[in-house]
């Protein structure tokens, strides 16, 4: 392709905009999804939600759906021209057919309730407001005008909020004579706002009387469609609402209608004159799986074409991951040795419930790989059996969202500066230092911990998160066959010329009593932790879990024993030795 058809091809990139007219009129690069308006129509469920991950394109669908389905004098086929579904012959049968009801609660985010019911009533007030034109219907009862005029006052009490989408329902259907389409994006906001704010039973309560009203056995309704980014469990907002058709990530309907597909991001980069940089492009911002199909981020990949192909996160920058960070590390109390597996590349097979009680998210450690996989944290690479699935980090921006989350998790506990130096010393191979800034850390810390049921897990998560800071020059590994066993943490540098390091954990019952040079004061003959040390160092070399780096070529080994109790802990140095 020659420079001069690249820059006819380099159309501007509808950044900030989600308005399908507004990037259609404007000239912008669009890819065209418009196939997405007769899955809609095609689906026998007459209500659909489909949650997807924040920044996936959901509202730019559903402004696109609104001006295809809304019947207005203004004539928007012209919209369409040029896309696939210009030709269909569902355009003739429905386009412009119907009165459309559309909302959108993506900034619908509040502190409070108070605050947050009345940006609700805001979207409400704007959603009948575009129907103004129903107080010169002569289909309309007087007392109907009156409570429409109300909304425009904003003159209205609660319980008015919770049945105006059935109210405006039916007016329009009168009105117009025909049945109407509601189209709700982000619908689960102001839940996650509620879970976040302390009011999440307030808003449960509202969505859930709000969406029955307009959804349930509605009479009026030709098609009611919905999306967010988690299925709310049925007990909690949909439980009025008849068998309405869901389709999350892990469905195959709908699994490419929002994000761009592998042969769409070809064409995009090949349209930008970026084609060679497909290869970067994939490691950054692939890896999603939708119902088995690979699907890229589509905000990263628009920014990242926008910033001359400079890769780097952006779709992370776009939203407070708040909720993420205090999931995963339990509430703040400790962090979660499997996100250190995930950091290392490594695959978790864990339940994922398509439905999710938000109340419990922090009540059942259960329910996190669902919230994660379903916001787009995790993906599923294959279901293992019923429930469970097999879970990975889909790419390296989201890699470098949990690294943060740990690095925040340290900064609220500990001076940053001195775990850097902690570490420094570690990697210049001064174990005294290293050891007594451990113990530091660890009385620091451990109180936040929970060291009752699996202190050894904890211990080794407090490490391996430490060592995140590390990441750049080494490869973190753990509990990984070398040898004849499972090493317990290995750190192999990048460098061959660098030093590696493998470490092994021991713990001593809390019901030993020897002080901490080792000396037995108990009458019981139990191990002491010199002897612990010496057994931790003696299983690393008769397993021979230098095995694996030394088989990389790594000759600079540093071997450690590790031996706790409780918040006390001992080290014990078997290098560096060469390979």
């Amino acid at each position: 392709m020659s420079d001069n058809q690249n820059i006819l091809n380099k159309k501007p990139l509808p950044i900030g905009s989600s308005d399908f007219m507004e990037v259609r009129e404007g000239g912008y690069h669009y890819v065209d999804k418009s196939f997405f308006i007769r899955e809609i129509l095609e689906a026998s469920a007459k209500v659909i939600l489909i949650p997807r991950p924040r920044r996936f394109g959901k509202t730019l669908n559903m402004s696109m759906l609104r001006y295809f389905l809304e019947k207005t004098e203004e004539d928007r086929s012209g919209l369409f021209d040029g896309l696939a579904v210009r030709d269909d012959e569902c355009f003739e049968t429905h386009h412009g057919k119907y009165p459309v009801i559309w909302m959108t609660l993506k900034d619908v985010k509040h502190r409070e309730w108070p605050g947050c019911l009345a940006m609700l009533q805001s979207v409400i007030y704007e959603a009948y407001a575009r129907h103004r034109y129903l107080l010169d219907s002569d289909a309309l009862f007087p007392d109907e005008k009156n409570y429409i005029r109300n909304v425009l006052k904003k003159e209205f009490r609660q319980s008015d909020d919770e049945i105006s989408l059935k109210n405006l329902s039916e007016y329009l259907r009168r009105h117009h004579d025909t049945r109407v389409v509601i189209l709700i994006d982000e619908y689960d906001t102001p839940l996650h706002s509620g879970y976040a704010g302390g009011y999440y039973d307030d808003a449960v309560s509202f969505i859930r009387n709000f969406l029955s009203g307009g959804l349930k056995d509605n009479e009026h309704l030709f098609k009611g469609v919905l999306t967010g980014i988690l299925r709310v469990a049925r007990e909690s907002v949909f439980s009025g609402l008849n068998n309405p058709g869901v389709y999350t990530v892990l469905s195959r309907r709908f699994s490419d209608s929002f994000g761009f597909t592998e042969p769409e991001v070809r064409q995009f980069l090949e349209n930008r004159g970026m084609g060679d940089l497909y290869g970067e492009v994939s490691h950054w911002y692939n890896g999603y799986l939708f119902g088995k199909k690979v699907i890229f981020n589509p905000w990263s990949l628009i920014n990242f074409a926008d910033n001359d192909g400079e890769a780097k996160p952006y779709w992370i920058n776009t939203a407070d991951t708040g909720i993420i960070d205090r999931l995963a590390t339990r509430s703040g109390k400790e962090l979660r040795e499997e996100l250190g597996q995930l950091l290392e590349g490594r695959r978790l097979t864990k339940p994922v419930y398509e439905s999710i009680v938000m109340r419990n998210l922090e009540e059942r450690d259960d329910l996190l790989w669902s919230f994660l996989v379903f916001s787009g944290y995790l993906k599923p690479v294959e279901q293992a059996d019923d429930e469970l699935f097999v879970l990975e980090i889909p790419n390296n921006e989201v890699r470098l969202i949990y690294r943060q989350m740990i690095r925040n998790w340290f900064a609220e506990k500990t001076d940053s500066n001195q775990l850097e130096e902690m570490l420094a010393a570690l990697e210049n191979g001064d174990v005294r230092l290293f050891e007594r800034m451990l113990r530091r850390i660890v009385m620091r810390i451990m109180s936040y911990h929970d060291l009752a049921d699996e202190p050894e897990k904890v211990y080794h998560a407090l490490v391996l998160g430490m060592l995140v800071w590390m990441s750049g020059k080494y490869e973190m590994r753990s509990n990984r066959e070398s040898g004849y066993g499972r090493y317990d943490l290995m750190l192999r540098p990048k460098d061959p010329e660098g030093q590696g390091v493998i470490m092994e954990f021991k713990r001593l019952d809390e019901d030993e009593d020897e002080d901490e040079d080792g000396d037995r004061d108990g009458k019981k003959k139990k191990k002491t932790p010199q002897e612990a040390l010496k057994e931790a160092l003696r299983q690393i070399e008769e397993r021979g879990y230098a095995t694996e780096l030394e088989a990389a070529g790594i000759r600079k080994i540093l071997k450690l024993a590790v031996v706790f109790r409780g918040k006390k802990l001992w080290m014990k140095q078997g290098g560096p030795v060469d390979g």
